[in-house]
């Protein structure tokens, strides 16, 4: 194939089309399922692939199968073509608010553990800059969550990256956040005054699922007791869900200290005396790089950091 061409060129020979056609193959495995999903024929579709890979000057994908796997230089160009989706989703997004002739809408992903301080506060705050601004907020794992921003679901998300060095997101860090084992007030955990982790084995645990940062601490504490995760495991990412479970049963839970904190405080859990050896790296901001920020959307940010305006 030709040399990687300069960029007035490269912008000159792409499509929409393709790049759309690129996101389908991904998405659906071969290039016959993607040809359906556009409406296309698989000749029609193949011709436009090799287009592409014409113009970017390398092979985007290699048979595997039935199917088609991402080469090297695909997975560099699906990174960016994934943001021009969430991109172009937040643009239809807000004209359509302006269409509707709305104040707008801001569309906010956060962790529980930033919830009752950090969120609450920049809300309360940007609310006064923003009186008739709509704010629908989502509350789930980081990896849930960076998910929906990529898909341009969401214009700000409050979590941890997955990934410190990736360089498709804007991060800053806003403080660490320490973690509880977490009862119901009669447990017979909940009387002492020491519990080690040997006594906590022979109980059911409600955790996280895989994937996101608070399970793998969760994984490293088992793993530097030479245990491995419980039969019978519960896993879900509403910390809703795993309070109730245990204030409901003997099972144990994980959550933020911050929220254990408030619901100990009201006599609904209690909170084992027992320190998790391991910790959270630290939650912030995420927001992506190639995408412009709303002016409500900056504000939240230089609000939830505390940034002069």
């Amino acid at each position: 194939m030709e040399r990687t061409p300069n960029v007035p060129a490269l912008l000159s020979r792409l499509r929409m089309r393709q790049i759309v056609l690129l996101l389908a193959i991904e998405e659906r495995g071969t290039l016959r399922a993607a040809a359906n999903q556009l409406n296309m024929t698989q000749s029609a579709a193949s011709k436009m692939l090799h287009e592409l890979e014409l113009a970017i000057g390398q092979p985007l994908f290699e048979r595997v199968g039935r199917g088609l796997a991402l080469t090297a230089a695909g997975d560099c160009v699906m990174g960016y073509f994934r943001g021009m989706r969430g991109t172009v989703s937040s643009l239809s997004r807000e004209l359509e608010e302006l269409r509707l002739g709305s104040a707008g809408k801001l569309f906010i992903g956060s962790i529980m553990a930033a919830s009752p301080g950090h969120l609450t506060d920049a809300l309360l705050a940007l609310k006064q800059i923003y009186p008739l601004l709509s704010v629908e907020i989502s509350t789930g794992t980081s990896d849930l969550l960076i998910g929906r921003l990529n898909e341009g679901k969401l214009d700000v998300v409050i979590g941890r990256m997955l990934t410190l060095s990736d360089r498709h997101y804007r991060f800053r860090p806003i403080g660490d956040e320490a973690l509880s084992v977490i009862a119901a007030v009669d447990h017979p955990l909940a009387r002492r005054k020491r519990v080690d982790f040997k006594a906590m084995q022979a109980y059911p645990w409600v955790l996280q699922p895989h994937g996101s940062p608070m399970r793998e601490v969760i994984e490293q504490e088992f793993h530097s007791h030479n245990a491995t995760t419980p039969n019978g495991l519960i896993e879900s990412a509403s910390i809703l869900t795993t309070t109730n479970l245990a204030m409901k049963s003997t099972m144990l839970g994980v959550i933020p200290e911050s929220v254990a904190g408030r619901y100990a405080a009201h006599g609904l859990l209690a909170i084992l005396p027992y320190q998790i050896r391991h910790s959270l790296t630290a939650f912030g901001s995420i927001v992506p790089r190639d995408r412009p920020l709303s002016a409500p959307a900056r504000d939240f940010v230089r609000l939830l950091h505390g940034d002069e305006a």
